[in-house]
């Protein structure tokens, strides 16, 4: 039996941090993976894979470049599942052998197999082959991620009927998709389809999508789904999922609408990876959708030894936000310095156009009370949006009425995921209005949008009082 100062269970983006962090400390650390290579679901199945089939798309298709040479232009012609496979895998390979290396470089060991708690401080971890390890830690950190919500009524097939893991190995382009679930994973294949020429249906059972953003955000990336195609069919519960036979699939709504497609993707949800890992045997419960409960400052979870992070701890489920998790998660479970989660982080939406926000909403200020102003900018409007052929795409700053201060930053356009940070990093280091309308930007950005905004809001600002 081997014994560690440190177990982690997971080895994506929450799970490396932590056992990276902890072997920079001088600590005996061990992680444990059950898939075929390390990386989790982020390299494997989700962050990485999407982003990379999303990159694939947009350069293949010609998609940035048909503002000048009209919607039939293509980079190439008949394209094909392969040709976006091809991608694919070129880069989880050089994802993995990185992480492989920083583990060997910080001389982190690691196991492949399920793992499964025996007693609070003991677990066993069973091989492919069957052969079973039992390993003591001290300290554990959860960091098992989430795996797709897979209800009964969805007749799945790994063929025509897919979750969001298996949509990656699809044989063939289909001519059209349905997609149930309007939440980040549903929108961002929904818009890569269009982007691809296929006819997409995005179903959801509520009558808005993305709550937790800005709406006037969303309304302004709902018109452009629509303005592309994208039948929207909002409000709508699947009653029923029926295959006709190969590529011919039927959808059935409350009140008798139906919609037909070759594939179906669902994108409903997702559940925390916890079920084999025996929890009630150290004194853990988990939630219905599986995931465990933890202190937001430290991610101890009620026991005092077992610390949780990433996906499995619930919102925000985000790669950048797992990574952070863990590391303090490995700092508090070790004794040592730890700094506090940021109050605020930019979320990123990888949908075409992309969606990235940081601070608070238009929503969130009315409901605080907090007298304020709104600037909006449109990439139309900079000299580095024609360039680049962009007749869509916003920037929205909000600042308070009282301080000046930048209150949310919330972006939908070309490159948002990256021109979000100029606004978080003036929202963390408490920075105002003036920071935008007196500093210089490069010229032609798409920075520049920052500027606009500013003093679009400043034209509505009472003067700062000396």
């Amino acid at each position: 039996m081997e014994h560690y100062d440190l177990v982690v269970i997971g080895s994506g983006p929450a799970g490396r941090r932590a056992a990276i962090q902890a072997a920079k400390f001088g600590y005996n650390v061990l992680v444990v993976e059950r898939g075929r290579r390390v990386g989790g679901v982020s390299v494997h199945t989700g962050t990485i894979p999407s982003k990379t089939l999303r990159e694939t798309v947009l350069n293949l298709t010609g998609w940035r470049e048909r503002g000048f040479y009209g919607r039939s232009y293509r980079v190439k012609e008949d394209l094909t599942a392969a040709d976006l496979r091809a991608r694919l895998h070129i880069t989880l390979n050089h994802e993995v052998e990185v992480l492989e290396h920083q583990f060997a470089r910080n001389k982190v060991d690691t196991i492949r197999g399920e793992a499964r708690f025996i007693e609070p401080h003991k677990i066993e971890v069973e091989g492919d082959a069957g052969e079973v390890h039992f390993i003591t830690s001290d300290k554990f950190i959860i960091a098992v991620g989430t795996k797709p919500f897979r209800p009964d009524y969805v007749p799945f097939d790994g063929e025509y009927v897919l979750d969001s893991d298996e949509i990656l190995e699809l044989g063939e382009l289909p001519r059209s998709v349905a997609v149930i679930g309007a939440g980040v994973i549903g929108v961002e294949y929904a818009s890569i389809f269009s982007a691809l020429d296929v006819h997409v249906t995005l179903i959801e059972p509520r009558e808005t999508m993305l709550d937790f953003l800005d709406k006037e955000l969303v309304a302004d990336f709902t018109h452009q789904l629509r303005d592309r195609g994208i039948a929207l069919r909002f409000g709508a519960k699947v009653q029923k999922i029926e295959k006709h036979g190969p590529a011919e699939c039927e959808i059935t709504l409350e009140g008798g609408r139906s919609v037909r497609s070759n594939v179906i993707l669902f994108a409903a949800g997702r559940m925390g990876a916890t079920p084999n890992l025996n929890l009630q045997s150290c004194g853990l419960e988990v939630d219905h959708r599986g995931r465990l409960k933890v202190d937001p400052m430290t991610f101890q979870t009620d026991v005092p030894h077992i610390y949780a992070a990433g996906d499995v701890i619930g919102f925000p489920s985000l790669a950048s936000t797992s990574m952070e998790q863990g590391r303090i998660a490995a700092c508090q479970a070790l004794g040592e310095k730890a700094y506090d989660p940021p109050e605020y982080f930019p979320y990123g939406i990888y949908a075409v156009p992309e969606i990235s926000t940081v601070g608070m909403t238009e929503e969130e200020i009315k409901e605080r009370g907090i007298p304020y102003e709104c600037g909006v900018a449109r990439f139309r409007e900079t000299s580095r949006g024609h360039i680049m052929g962009l007749d869509t795409g916003m920037l929205k700053m909000i600042f308070s009425l009282k301080t000046r201060r930048l209150l949310g930053c919330h972006i939908v356009g070309e490159g948002a995921t990256e021109l979000v940070h100029i606004g978080q990093a003036v929202l963390n280091l408490r920075g105002t209005l003036e920071y935008f309308v007196e500093n210089t930007f490069n010229y032609p950005t798409l920075a520049e949008a920052y500027k606009i905004a500013a003093l679009d809001a400043w034209n509505r600002m009472p003067p700062l009082d000396h």
